[in-house]
């Protein structure tokens, strides 16, 4: 069986009043289960070498519904402007919205989100010649 644990560490001298330390971490479980998620797309670079506007990135028919996939997502850039817009591409559950933003990966910046592989996970730069990898843990 296989074991994955993600781990994150917060910890800032003067973000507050008083030091700051978080830890948290987690366990990676096929969902409702405690058999550990053991299938992986491995970890991918892509370069985009022109602008993209709302390309998918995560393909949800690839993946099973309601899984207890995991969504690890970085700019390996360093610039503080260009960055990465991360939708989720929700046509056909909201009319009025169908792309939903969930935010930007300023270089260095990176995402660990859980998901259920039901919509597409897309993107959009702000330059050319812009990089990420990203990977996918998840249950088939």
């Amino acid at each position: 069986m296989a074991t994955t644990t993600a781990s994150l560490t917060l910890s800032s001298s003067d973000l507050t009043s008083d030091s700051l330390s978080i830890s948290a971490t987690s366990t990676l479980y096929k969902a409702g289960t405690t058999i550990g998620l053991d299938q992986t797309t491995g970890l991918t670079k892509k370069v985009y070498a022109t602008a993209q506007t709302n390309t998918v990135l995560v393909a949800a028919s690839a993946y099973s519904d309601n899984g207890a996939h995991k969504l690890y997502i970085k700019n390996v850039g360093s610039s503080s402007t260009d960055a990465f817009s991360l939708e989720i591409d929700a046509t056909g559950l909201n009319a009025a919205c169908a792309v939903v933003p969930i935010g930007k990966l300023y270089g260095g910046d990176f995402l660990y989100l859980p998901w259920e592989g039901e919509y597409d996970i897309q993107i959009t730069t702000t330059a050319t010649d812009m990089e990420l990898e990203y990977m996918i843990i998840y249950e088939a």
